[in-house]
């Protein structure tokens, strides 16, 4: 779009992903925030009938708060290309491309950006034998939010036990010890570096839980490390092809210095709540959310 502001933005939410509260939360805050920066604001729970909630409500441009599947892996950015209506966030391809973790990694790889070794295996062969060397972790390939992560350690009592609502195929890899960072991009500028500090594994409670964690922005890092971080959260949301606002996640051995970073994962759509980790990147540097969310609409664009 351009810098001119849209009148009518409509804020896409909930849904029918895993995490749809988390989505709830993110979008009402968003439509609070841009109707201080000035907008006009509609709220969709997006559904079955998006379509027809979208062609109704005729906006100018959309705010994509949704999170998971459907909302972040290409499906909805697709439909929004189909509409012709100008969208926050990620494409098609790159919202597809981070949300399938294994396929990111390969996009890593290739960037030279560094992670830990991965396997795509199927849920009965994990829950028969490790499928990789303990320690490791197992996860969905698909599904944010740390949605149904295992963690087997040493101490573990065998392979694990998946849930039956963990998908027949899944991604388990090598587990990263140490710190846990993240770094957000705006297009093509790295923000401030974040670590999050919690009691245990940084799962869906830590995440959005009231004081599952605590974040420290900036983080307290030798500067070689702080400027890695952020280095290669723009080298990952360029890998992607991803644009507007991304945050990417690592774990750091502070053993080991720079060395001991390694890349999880890209979130194109970070969760967009005043206190969450994106936006208080964001502050860190003078931008209020009002003028973040605002940014985002500003930019809002398609692919083609």
């Amino acid at each position: 779009m351009s810098s001119r502001a849209s009148h009518l933005v409509a804020v896409l939410m909930g849904g029918p992903s895993a995490e749809r509260e988390v989505s709830l939360s993110s979008g009402r805050e968003c439509a609070k925030a841009l109707r201080v920066a000035g907008f006009e604001v509609i709220e969709i729970d997006a559904g079955p009938d998006l379509p027809a909630q979208l062609a109704a409500a005729k906006p100018d441009c959309v705010f994509n708060a949704l999170h998971g599947r459907w909302g972040e892996d290409g499906c909805v950015q697709g439909l929004l290309e189909w509409l012709r209506l100008p969208y926050t966030h990620s494409g098609v391809l790159a919202s597809a491309l981070a949300m399938d973790k294994t396929r990111s990694k390969s996009a890593y790889r290739a960037a030279g950006l560094p992670v830990v070794e991965s396997v795509l295996a199927s849920k009965a062969e994990v829950c028969a034998r490790h499928v990789l060397p303990v320690p490791y972790v197992v996860k969905p390939n698909n599904e944010g939010s740390s949605v149904g992560v295992y963690i087997v350690t040493e101490g573990s009592n065998g392979p694990p036990q998946l849930s039956a609502a963990m998908p027949e195929t899944v991604m388990v890899e090598t587990y990263a010890p140490g710190r846990e960072l993240t770094c957000s991009v705006m297009e093509d500028h790295a923000l401030a570096v974040t670590e999050i500090i919690t009691t245990g594994w940084y799962d869906y409670t830590a995440k959005y839980a009231e004081g599952g964690s605590r974040h420290v922005c900036p983080a307290e890092l030798p500067e070689d490390v702080f400027r890695a971080c952020q280095e290669y959260a723009l080298r990952a949301h360029k890998a992607l092809g991803c644009r507007g606002l991304s945050r990417t996640d690592f774990r750091w051995d502070d053993s080991r210095g720079v060395e001991g970073i390694v890349l999880l994962e890209t979130n194109t759509q970070p969760g967009m709540t005043p206190t969450s980790l994106a936006p208080e990147q964001a502050a860190a540097e003078g931008i209020s959310f009002p003028e973040l969310c605002r940014w985002m609409v500003e930019g809002a664009s398609c692919d083609r």
